[in-house]
């Protein structure tokens, strides 16, 4: 379980330090995400890109399984 933490813990830590990079890609920007902008308050949920994501990392789950 400590190496589960561990790499948990050092992908977070590589995520924050590649934040800017993330966020200049167009995966925020998608058609289907929903967002409300009004003066003072934003909000954003990224639909598609949760499903993409979520694709991904179950994606790479079942390969590792194997």
């Amino acid at each position: 379980m400590s190496r589960g933490l561990f790499a948990l813990g050092a992908l977070f830590i590589l995520t924050g330090l590649l934040w800017r990079l993330i966020k200049r890609m167009y995966l925020f920007h998608l058609p289907g995400e929903v967002v409300v902008d009004c003066p003072g308050f934003k909000f954003m949920v990224p639909i598609t890109t949760m499903v993409i994501v979520s694709v991904v990392l179950s994606f790479l789950a079942w390969s590792f399984r194997r």
